[in-house]
């Protein structure tokens, strides 16, 4: 995966793009961060989108540093709460966060992995280091975070343990000297904690990479406790059968978040599928393959099929043209394939940029293309397979 598409794909925000941009291309080995907080025992497909995108970092041959919180857990991260998340006791967390490292290595590259739970460092955590730590924000800065703002205004409370958590998150990074770290949108504040508390330690601030946060199969965020979620290890059929039940207009989304599929055969795959019903089914085997296998997706699906009909909905050519293996002038295919009229028309297509070879957009008039075997060339709605 190339620099530009991890810096863009599912990506709501970089702080600090330049500086990181240029530290990728500079063949510097970095420490990219993520942590998670075991409040559930699953990790979901929500949560799955940021080790997609720290297996991104780590095929490019920097080091993954991934941290279960299992100290940061029992105070809870109020980021994304309307109300006060109450403290995790110690047998739950250790409960929830049994097969954690074994999830995440569903992704991530286990040999080439670092990982840490955060009790490492932070209960052994004096009052001085924190005292340190707090003095570099205000109170106003916690108050003016829009979740706090919008409980304090509404007269809820707010607990004082709900401040300390972003210092603690922040000296994660700290602790494990972080050049880049990972997180959702609602993770913003903390984020940036951890780039005001790493000077603090004789660090450069790391770079930000924050991800836009996916939504769950009702439209409201993927949650555990509102149960709208699809977890990385749920059985192949009930993965397949719970993507089925995605919100239509989800379906872009998951498509570019839950799956690996190269951006440009995503929008292939929508053109030639106009059904929602096809886009999921096709989208459900994509991500029951990632977590099980081929095997695996092809016997959801026909489990599936078996209660509610048939769900593959292929992109059916307009056209068939016989061609061999090789290199050809883009006006010719179009007319011998049927999708022009006439070279004339052909030519007007190509500038309006309505044709394309393998989900590639076709400007120039003159161009040649590589056609092989089950190539696919669309002009407008309509599509030539080459066989």
């Amino acid at each position: 995966m190339q620099i530009e598409e991890i810096l863009t794909r599912g990506v709501a925000e970089v702080i600090e793009k330049d500086h990181l941009e240029k530290a990728l291309g500079s063949g510097r080995k970095l420490r990219v961060k993520l942590g998670i907080d075991p409040t559930s025992p699953n990790i979901h497909i929500g949560r799955a989108v940021l080790l997609w995108k720290l297996r991104a970092f780590q095929e490019l041959g920097h080091k993954a540093v991934f941290i279960v919180g299992d100290f940061t857990g029992l105070i809870g991260d109020t980021s994304d709460k309307d109300a006060e998340r109450p403290m995790m006791s110690e047998a739950d967390v250790k409960k929830n966060m049994k097969t954690y490292f074994a999830q995440a290595f569903k992704i991530l590259d286990k040999n080439k992995t670092e990982t840490h739970y955060n009790s490492e460092w932070l209960k052994n955590l004096g009052f001085i280091e924190m005292a340190k730590m707090a003095n570099l924000f205000g109170l106003h800065e916690f108050e003016s975070r829009e979740v706090v703002a919008r409980r304090m205004k509404a007269g809820k409370r707010v607990s004082f343990h709900e401040l300390l958590y972003p210092l603690l998150q922040g000296y994660d990074s700290a602790a494990v000297k972080a050049d880049v770290e990972l997180g959702g949108t609602d993770q913003r504040f903390n984020l940036l904690t951890g780039r005001r508390i790493q000077p603090l330690y004789g660090q450069k601030p790391q770079d930000i990479v924050m991800m836009a946060l996916l939504e769950g199969l009702d439209g409201r965020k993927m949650s555990s406790s509102w149960g709208n979620v699809v977890n990385i290890t749920d059985e192949p059929s009930e993965m397949f059968g719970k993507i089925m039940s995605l919100r239509d207009e989800l379906i872009q989304k998951y498509l570019l978040l839950c799956t690996q599929l190269p951006p440009v055969e995503i929008e292939m795959i929508q053109k030639g599928l106009s059904s929602p019903r096809s886009l999921k089914a096709r989208l459900a085997r994509e991500i029951v393959t990632l977590y099980h296998g081929n095997k695996a997706a092809d016997l959801a699906e026909k489990n599936f099929e078996s209660k509610f009909g048939k769900t593959r909905g292929e992109v059916v050519p307009d056209y068939t043209l016989k061609k061999k293996p090789g290199e050809y002038e883009i006006v010719s295919i179009l007319v011998e394939g049927k999708l022009a009229a006439s070279n004339s028309e052909a030519r007007r297509k190509i500038a309006e940029g309505a044709v394309e070879v393998g989900g590639t957009k076709i400007t120039d008039e003159s161009a040649k293309v590589k056609l092989a075997k089950g190539s696919l060339v669309r002009l407008g709605k309509r599509f030539l397979k080459i066989e």
